[in-house]
């Protein structure tokens, strides 16, 4: 049989234990508040520290203004005309036949090109959030009424 080899006494059985309750009490919170301290004047100096990422009330327009000028820049040139079948801007008969997913799959098909538009409306070198934002364009100035995001 199996007896596994005695432990030699450790904190809790020979100095919180024996202590009265009262005083075990007292030493569990004073511990807890110190811990607590610690941790928020780390927590503050961290901050303090990190360099902050500005968020302004005005990030939509600064993506609005993305999409319009990636818009007039490469995808008009499709869009208005209706060339090659891309549906047209502000025509809501031409957007008719789309995926009801509307942004996820018009961004995967502007981002890795679908049917006749190649990719990123053939201009490589476009960022995915300025194609992401060409097609938001789009879709406002085709379903003004729709949410944003």
């Amino acid at each position: 049989m199996f007896t596994p080899a005695p432990r030699p006494p450790g904190f809790l059985s020979t100095v919180l234990l024996p202590m009265p309750m009262p005083m075990l009490v007292l030493v569990l919170v004073l511990s807890a508040t110190a811990c607590s301290q610690d941790s928020g004047e780390t927590a503050a100096g961290a901050e303090e520290t990190a360099p902050q990422r500005e968020v302004r009330a005005d990030w939509r327009d600064d993506r609005q203004a993305l999409g319009k000028a990636t818009y007039e820049a490469v995808c008009a040139v499709c869009h208005e005309s209706g060339e090659n079948g891309a549906p047209r801007t502000g025509q809501r008969e031409d957007w008719a036949d789309r995926s009801d997913m509307w942004q996820a799959v018009l961004f995967n098909h502007a981002k890795a090109g679908y049917l006749d538009m190649p990719e990123k409306g053939g201009a490589a070198e476009l960022s995915d959030e300025a194609v992401e934002a060409a097609a938001e364009y789009m879709l406002s100035l085709t379903f003004p009424e729709l949410p944003t995001d």
